[in-house]
């Protein structure tokens, strides 16, 4: 039987929509939330899948490092990153595709997760889904092994209008 937890991971990020052609095409940004979905199918001798302190400290590393008070940056966007070079100190991040949400959860979890998530070879675990929150309102999912139609995709992107957080 599959097992699943979730660890959210609170970050603040600059970016911008490189060709955008709206105002999300000019330098802003958002506190995100990250969810990370971590899946096994055993639990270890304490009854987890892993110790959510080792998934705080791992995940909120990486986003701390990377992302958190910096700007999110097309690779292409030669424009934005020439401009924000200009700021010391600065600190950015270079995706190899927009800074939407959805490419964001993407990121994460085809690129990141996996190499986050070496060091815990011991507990079988591998994420399986991630949801980026931009707003209170929206988030996009990125999800391993979802059918859309007939055609398997690798991640997948939910647009939530509202969520009543508890």
């Amino acid at each position: 039987m599959a097992m699943t937890i979730m660890k959210r991971v609170k970050f603040s990020a600059g970016h911008r929509l490189y060709k955008h052609g709206g105002k999300c095409e000019f330098f802003h940004g958002h506190n995100y939330i990250a969810e990370f979905f971590v899946t096994a199918s055993e639990v270890d001798e304490v009854g987890r899948l892993i110790d959510f302190a080792e998934l705080k400290r791992a995940f909120k590393g990486w986003i701390d490092e990377h992302w958190d008070h910096g700007f999110l940056l097309a690779a292409d966007d030669s424009n934005a990153i020439n401009a924000i070079k200009q700021v010391v100190p600065c600190k950015y991040y270079e995706l190899p595709y927009n800074p939407t949400a959805e490419n964001m959860a993407r990121y994460l979890l085809n690129d990141v997760c996996p190499k986050v998530l070496e060091q815990f070879s011991d507990y079988q675990v591998r994420a399986t889904k991630v949801l980026i929150w931009e707003t209170e309102d929206s988030c996009a999912e990125a999800s391993l092994d979802q059918k859309v139609g007939e055609e398997e995709v690798p991640w997948q992107v939910a647009q939530v209008e509202h969520w009543q957080r508890q």
